[in-house]
């Protein structure tokens, strides 16, 4: 195992600077996920490291060695692909085994290691068979399996869900997180789904345009957002936003809406000097689906609902609060129809107010 650092590394394409300037710290054994949208650089960042891109400027260390000039073989990782990059003609064993014989290691190892690392992965009556008599998750885990059998210092995944169904794709996360905490081999995993990054990582580094906005634990991330795109990022259903003007009365900061009522800001916000100074600023606010109850009459925001989804679990409702679009989330199952009126009352300890020009959290801990 090693930890990895990226410090300052970028990347251009031609005249495109696709990577600007990044630094992450992962430490030895944790799991970190790069996550963001299409076209934001953590492929790319993913193939430097493993260094099947070269780095335009700036570091790469794994395990404390600089590995900008090293051959990808020699970098002591191992890559999981989104296609699983299996060979046809091979067996499962041969296709676990490989890289190993390529080596030219000992044979009673490398079944040593094949028969273990099939063990682990439920593959055990499999090996004879070819990729093409396997279903999806089953080629999956032995594109895992011939990771593992390398016993790298890193473990890296470009994407690795991507091509399964939902029902598969659960049941995968949920083996990858057992596989981590079982190996405790240092981890890199790429997704542009925030649900994995959410339920998959110890460390989520969040990418957009060739930046990381922001990295941290994934509960961080999710209760103290850095931004606008962060808070909307990170959550599903996302976190719902509303224009409004920072005000002040004997009750303290008040957020004031676009249809001229006032919600009170966060709780952290009102205490002496946080945002009364900044009265007349134009912010957005933030609060998440599950952080709104319903209300009585004349309490909290006038919601007109849209649409009603039960789930079963929960009851999930679409309205529209001073022009714009907003999502409450509920426990209890409610009836509601379209054009009935509700009224939604922000859980004010998690709200949060963003600068409405940089997207900036006003306030950051």
């Amino acid at each position: 195992m090693a930890s990895v650092q990226i410090r300052g590394v970028q990347k251009y394409f031609g005249g495109t600077h696709v990577i600007r300037g990044v630094d992450i710290d992962i430490e030895d054994g944790q799991f970190a996920v790069l996550v963001g949208p299409s076209g934001c650089g953590k492929s790319t960042l993913l193939r430097m490291l493993a260094g099947l891109e070269e780095i335009s400027s700036g570091d790469i260390a794994i395990g404390g060695r600089t590995v900008n000039d090293v051959e990808p073989k020699e970098r002591d990782i191992a890559m999981v692909f989104q296609n699983y990059a299996l060979y046809p003609h091979m067996t499962v064993f041969d296709n676990m085994a490989f890289s190993l014989m390529l080596a030219k290691t000992d044979k009673a190892l490398i079944k040593e290691r094949v028969d273990k690392a099939s063990s682990i992965l439920g593959l055990g009556k499999l090996l004879d068979r070819y990729p093409r008599q396997l279903s999806g998750g089953q080629r999956q885990r032995v594109a895992m399996g011939r990771a593992i059998v390398r016993n790298p210092q890193v473990f890296l995944f470009d994407e690795p869900l991507s091509n399964l169904d939902a029902k598969l794709r659960v049941q995968m996360r949920a083996e990858i997180k057992e596989l981590h905490q079982r190996l405790r081999t240092t981890s890199v995993y790429v997704t542009h789904d925030q649900i994995e990054a959410m339920t998959m990582g110890d460390r989520i580094v969040v990418m957009r345009d060739g930046v990381v906005e922001q990295q941290g634990k994934p509960l961080e991330l999710y209760d103290h957002p850095a931004n606008l795109f962060v808070a909307g990022f990170i959550g599903s259903p996302a976190m719902n936003f509303l224009s409004g003007t920072l005000a002040q009365d004997g009750a303290g900061a008040m957020v004031e809406l676009a249809d001229g009522s006032r919600v009170p800001a966060p709780l952290r916000a009102n205490r002496p000097g946080t945002l009364s100074p900044m009265a007349g600023k134009r912010v957005t606010y933030g609060v998440r689906p599950e952080h709104l109850r319903l209300g009585s009459a004349g309490e909290g925001m006038r919601a007109v609902v849209s649409v009603v989804e039960p789930t079963g679990a929960h009851t999930e409702v679409y309205a529209k609060v001073a022009g714009a679009d907003v999502i409450a989330i509920f426990r209890e199952r409610h009836e509601f129809k379209a054009g009935d009126v509700i009224h939604l009352v922000p859980d004010h300890e998690h709200t949060h107010v963003f600068d409405a020009e940089s997207g900036a959290s006003l306030l950051s801990e």
